[in-house]
């Protein structure tokens, strides 16, 4: 129903439009009594067998939202109903910002892509750390970053002051310097600055009386060498694991009318990509480190080749929107069956 009906509906319309619009479609839904019990029962797979450990935390599916969908964690609970193992809010940064100007997200229907230059608008640390004191029991992941304002001279105090206040609000953390629509964001992806920003994070974590993992989200458009230097740096710092990957600048390949569009690029055209650089991640490893993979995940063989690959965990976002959330379902329900097969 989605694909045929919903979906072509929703597509008429402007992408950033629909997303608020069924951002508070949800919320009307769920104010309806008994409807979050009825979505858990349409949506979730519940089996033993789906259930995975990783750097201390117990997640109940491998499946996840990934960030920059409910980025003021506006909607945790309700969207957890669809089945998802785990949630990622955010990119958070520590003041409100609006973000760049729009038109600032474009499909690409022919290649079922996404290209968006949002600009980390978000409401701001104060805004999400009220929303997510309301939790209760969703696995939470906090995903944060710069304010555009403060140079990458500054941009460590940031990630501080995102780290200090989310800490008692998530499950675990994710270090965003890969994203390809603030300014000058991805030059701090470079060794040196990488490395004393990490260091700092983890500095800060290790005097708490429970650190909570760290992990850093990677763009697809990094080199071998870049990628060798990451995984040195992970190692080295000592921090948990890796996103691969965040949205893509390169173009190559596309139909759509949209594909010049300027932002990071998402969806299927980076299936292949994102699988590539967690293979190299893993296999260069040794695996020591954990992964979870996201990019271009539309069916639940996209998800099993990223596992394969060595994810640890998988994560949704320009898919879900694609595929609705019938696709959650489906692929824990084949990791169910595939369990089975080989046991």
């Amino acid at each position: 129903m989605y694909k045929r009906v919903l979906r072509p509906f929703l597509f008429l319309f402007d992408p950033e439009w629909v997303h608020h619009a069924v951002f508070s479609l949800i919320k009307s839904v769920h104010r309806i009594p008994g409807m979050g019990f009825l979505l858990r029962v349409l949506y979730q797979v519940k089996d033993k067998r789906l259930e995975k450990t990783l750097f201390g935390l117990n997640f109940p599916n491998p499946v996840g939202l990934a960030a920059g969908f409910d980025k003021d964690a506006k909607l945790f609970k309700e969207l957890n109903n669809f089945g998802f193992g785990f949630i990622e809010i955010g990119t958070v940064t520590p003041k409100p910002q609006p973000g760049n100007p729009k038109k600032r997200m474009f499909r690409l229907l022919e290649d079922y892509g996404l290209i968006n230059r949002m600009g980390f608008n978000n409401e701001g640390l104060e805004a999400v750390v009220h929303r997510l004191k309301k939790n209760k029991d969703v696995l939470i992941g906090g995903n944060i970053g710069k304010n555009k304002a403060t140079s990458n001279d500054d941009a460590v105090n940031d990630y501080l002051i995102c780290f200090e206040s989310l800490f008692p609000h998530v499950d675990y953390f994710v270090v965003n310097v890969s994203s390809p629509n603030t300014p000058n964001l991805r030059s701090l992806q470079e060794k040196e600055p990488l490395t004393y920003l990490l260091k700092t994070l983890k500095n800060l974590n290790l005097k708490k009386d429970k650190p909570k993992p760290i992990l850093l989200k990677i763009a697809p458009d990094l080199s071998n060498k870049q990628l060798l230097d990451i995984i040195d740096i992970i190692n080295s710092v000592k921090i948990d694991g890796v996103i691969a990957t965040n949205t893509t600048l390169s173009r190559e390949g596309l139909k759509s009318k949209n594909k010049n569009q300027i932002g990071g690029l998402s969806g299927k055209p980076i299936t292949d990509r994102s699988t590539e650089i967690i293979r190299f991640l893993s296999e260069n490893s040794n695996k020591s480190f954990a992964i979870i993979g996201v990019g271009g995940i539309h069916s639940p063989k996209d998800a099993i080749d990223k596992l394969d690959a060595g994810a640890d965990l998988i994560q949704l976002y320009t898919g879900f929107i694609y595929e609705g959330p019938s696709i959650i379902k489906q692929i824990n329900k084949v990791l169910v069956k595939r369990v089975s097969q080989n046991s």
